[in-house]
């Protein structure tokens, strides 16, 4: 369920589309940056294609101003999301948009506007703005546990020789978007660009390790050591499952959808068996409900034939530790007592 500060302190709330688009309530463990591509706050179609925070630049003051939109553990809807695959802005994601843009060819001017004066080219932001960039990812990793870290790719929108003959080199199907079984892995800060199902290219050249140097301030945490120039594959830390809690909350049946979620692993379990192709993707929503114990059922019936499926049978559905362990072996996860 939702825990922590719901409000990021200093945000206007002028905007508000939680109150028209809901959202489904989660636990964030991933950040995703975009940029706006305009200059000032989107009307975002009405909120619909929303994220949950807006940063838009005043450059005379030299700072960024906080719109918020949604909850920081609420679902918002800046990401695309197809049938099948894998779930995007419902997978524990907060989204912020960036005012500005990362077009490379619009990197010195804007038609007649100047970059610096008039607007942030984000692959060359001024010191101020990722400054006030990183004191928003510190919070979100003090009061939200979103780790400080992320890919080490972050393409240009626009040439980049990592991906030669490709321009833009972010948009599309590039080496820095993540795999699905990468995406649902992943915790800490990343890009659109590397969101699976999603074809844009923002932020582009974000400078990554400078912004995460910077959010490390103050903090106990060592610098990420990534380069942002050299293509690495993403290395998110393994999730864990706690097999006590998870069978907790197959116990309990939990109601359906927009209920708050009684433990977070359910969701690595139930993208598991979405890859899998044992539940619907539509039914991953962190609810251990009777369709996940009957997707769960038919993964212990792979394991185990011919097993029972009645209460306490080796495939009813409720999780046991070599069937859970098998499954994260797979699919990425370990399993804690």
């Amino acid at each position: 369920m939702a825990t922590g500060p719901q409000k990021y302190p200093g945000a206007s709330t002028a905007y508000w589309w939680q109150k028209t688009w809901g959202g489904d309530l989660m636990e964030v463990n991933t950040c995703v940056l975009h940029t706006t591509e305009g200059v000032g706050l989107p009307n975002y179609d009405g909120g619909s294609m929303a994220p949950n925070l807006t940063a838009v630049a005043d450059m005379t003051a030299k700072r960024l101003r906080w719109h918020q939109h949604f909850d920081i553990d609420r679902s918002s809807r800046a990401l695309r999301n197809l049938a099948g695959g894998v779930q995007t802005n419902t997978l524990n994601v907060t989204q912020v948009e960036l005012d500005g843009t990362c077009d490379y060819s619009k990197r010195e001017r804007w038609g007649n506007r100047t970059a610096g004066k008039d607007y942030i080219y984000w692959g060359n932001p001024p010191d101020w703005a990722l400054r006030d960039l990183a004191e928003l990812l510190r919070w979100i990793n003090a009061n939200h546990g979103v780790p400080l870290t992320g890919p080490s790719m972050w393409l240009t929108y626009g040439p980049d020789s990592r991906r030669a003959g490709i321009t833009p080199a972010s948009y599309g199907a590039s080496p820095a978007r993540m795999s699905f079984s990468q995406w649902t892995n992943f915790r800490g800060i990343c890009g659109h660009q590397h969101v699976p199902e999603n074809d844009h290219g923002d932020p582009g050249s974000l400078p990554f390790t400078k912004l995460i140097a910077l959010a490390k301030e103050g903090t106990d945490q060592k610098d990420p050591g990534q380069s942002g120039g050299t293509p690495t594959k993403n290395a998110p830390a393994t999730p864990e499952v706690s097999l006590a809690k998870l069978v907790a909350a197959a116990r309990s049946n939990p109601a359906a959808k927009g209920t708050p979620v009684t433990y977070a692993g359910v969701r690595t379990v139930e993208a598991a068996l979405v890859a899998e192709g044992l539940l619907a993707k539509g039914r991953l929503d962190g609810h251990y409900g009777s369709d996940t114990v009957k997707a769960y059922s038919r993964w212990q019936l792979k394991l185990y034939p011919g097993a029972s499926t009645k209460p306490g049978g080796a495939a009813d559905g409720i999780p046991g530790k070599d069937s859970l362990t098998k499954l994260g072996k797979k699919h990425g996860f370990t399993v804690t007592a």
